[in-house]
């Protein structure tokens, strides 16, 4: 069977999500900057390449503050993807601290590393105007819903023993605006600063925006749940991922999304009524639903521990 060699947008609308919030949050982050010791960017592990803006750090970062890459959701990816990704991200953007994270892991190896990196660095750099301040500041940055609220409340947790303070949910952008310092750590003293999540105003090619709406950084129903699941089909197919087949009550892989989530609709037994022009009511596979499933199998690792960005 014959799958698509290259991914294509089946809609003409382009993909765009920078609310007002987030251009804000950027001018704000700015201002900051003075006040801050080192710079924390979250990214998800399913995507260490993709979306990571590139104006993170000229603008923020300029390279002069510390700068921590913590990819989130380890838990997602294999071990050798870890190691895989952590060579490169070394060998082509000279990024030599990279930590791993799982956030409902308290004894993850990579939440234990992280306060004990940030401290050494902060007190090796210049800190610059900050070099009387008896307190260190973090700056947490990174695109929407990749973890920088769950990560301020582990760390909070595990080194202060106190509860949730940053507001935490599974939908992107849930952080709105940059928020006043937040305390980490006693000995040392250390305050760490939540951020909007900043995403670039364009998306550089059609594949990335869908990546980055998989992974569920951009909101599912602006992007469109149908092509959410016309995209993963594609990535599975082109990976020659079929675990996806017996799940959605398929025989063999099918390159046709229509196809797929019909088959998934029937197996679920989900069904909806449509009124035709004529009034007559008629019933038809709910596709919206089985999309919604299909993208939710990805998600809870139903088809396995994938890296989106994995070279073939």
């Amino acid at each position: 069977m014959s799958f698509r060699e290259s991914y294509k947008l089946i809609t003409k609308q382009a993909i765009r999500w920078f609310p007002g919030h987030m251009g804000k949050g950027l001018k704000q982050m700015q201002q900051k900057l003075k006040s801050v010791d080192c710079i924390l960017e979250v990214h998800d592990a399913r995507i260490p390449f993709s979306g990571r803006n590139p104006e993170f750090q000229q603008t923020i970062a300029g390279g002069v503050k510390p700068h921590i890459l913590v990819l989130n959701k380890k838990d997602l990816i294999t071990p050798k993807e870890q190691r895989y990704i952590k060579d490169a991200l070394r060998n082509r953007e000279r990024m030599d601290h990279v930590i791993f994270t799982n956030c409902k892991d308290q004894q993850c190896a990579g939440i234990r590393k992280l306060m004990p990196l940030a401290n050494e660095l902060i007190g090796n750099s210049g800190r610059y105007n900050r070099e009387g301040e008896r307190d260190y500041c973090v700056m947490i940055i990174g695109v929407p819903n990749v973890g920088k609220s769950s990560l301020i409340n582990v760390l909070r947790n595990r080194h202060l023993k106190k509860k949730a303070v940053s507001q935490v949910g599974a939908i992107a952008g849930v952080t709105r605006s940059v928020m006043e310092k937040i305390k980490i750590s006693e000995d040392p003293l250390m305050y760490m600063i939540d951020t909007p999540g900043i995403l670039e105003p364009k998306i550089s090619s059609d594949e990335m925006g869908m990546k980055l709406a998989l992974v569920g950084c951009l909101p599912d129903h602006l992007v469109g749940e149908d092509l959410i699941a016309d995209y993963l089909l594609y990535w599975l197919n082109k990976n020659k991922c079929f675990e996806y087949v017996p799940l959605v009550g398929l025989e063999q892989p099918s390159d046709n999304i229509s196809e797929v989530l019909v088959a998934c609709a029937n197996k679920l037994g989900v069904q909806r009524k449509i009124k035709r022009t004529d009034g007559q009511i008629i019933i038809m596979p709910d596709i919206l639903h089985s999309a919604r499933h299909f993208i939710k199998l990805f998600r809870t690792k139903a088809f396995g521990l994938l890296n989106l960005d994995r070279q073939n």
